[in-house]
């Protein structure tokens, strides 16, 4: 474990700033940094599903229409509220590692041989503090308090907002949940190994790439 850990943490030092400059440039850059991601991911979803070619084309549907609203969601919403995002699905993967190799416990699924029930608790624990520390300390990031039928852009601790994180970290676990299903089909463990301790890129957005439309979705109805 500690080995596999200090894999993760070196590869994350090094994903973490380089993905943080892409997006809070936005414009072009952001444009190109979205670009390469979709690149590689779509060719390890051909590689993964070389065996099941039937879903070759919907794999690559899902991925163009979730990075276009990626694209929408930073430019409409801007940097604060793509990052409250992308942050709740990464803490939703970190609390489930944590708590789940700390824990342990019975198992989620035959799905995914290392998802646990504790890993599922963990996954909104750390997700639940982690955002709520981030609308603390990031003013007029989002607001979902109703004032005459209209919603505000800023922050109060509310049961809605409440509700919001827990529905994104729920959406990320699902997310996590179909890749490891057609890993399990295409009976590979990781869709690739460009990242140490992670496997493919594709095993490490796997959650942000469901999280991001459907939180796209959600926000655009729940404000306008």
């Amino acid at each position: 474990m500690k080995k596999e850990f200090t894999k993760r943490l070196l590869s994350s030092l090094i994903i973490a700033p380089v993905s943080l400059f892409f997006i809070i440039k936005g414009s072009v850059l952001f444009n190109f940094f979205l670009g390469i991601i979709f690149l590689v991911t779509s060719f390890e979803w051909l590689k993964m599903s070389n065996k099941l070619k039937l879903l070759k084309f919907f794999g690559i549907a899902f991925l163009f229409l979730s990075f276009i609203l990626a694209y929408l969601l930073r430019i409409t919403q801007g940097f604060d509220l793509f990052i409250f995002i992308v942050l709740i699905s990464i803490l939703t993967d970190l609390g489930g590692y944590v708590f789940g190799k700390i824990f342990k416990g019975a198992k989620l699924t035959k799905i995914s041989p290392n998802k646990t029930y504790s890993g599922v608790i963990g996954s909104f624990v750390f997700s639940l503090i982690g955002a709520l520390i981030y609308l603390e300390y990031i003013p007029g990031t989002l607001l979902w308090s109703y004032q005459d039928g209209y919603a505000e852009y800023g922050f109060e601790y509310n049961l809605f907002t409440l509700i919001i994180i827990l529905i994104i970290s729920f959406i990320s676990q699902v997310g996590d949940l179909i890749i490891s299903y057609f890993k399990r089909l295409a009976k590979i463990k990781n869709t690739g190994n460009i990242l140490p301790g992670h496997g493919g890129l594709l095993d490490r957005i796997d959650g942000i790439i469901f999280a991001v439309p459907f939180s796209y979705i959600i926000l655009i109805y729940t404000i306008n």
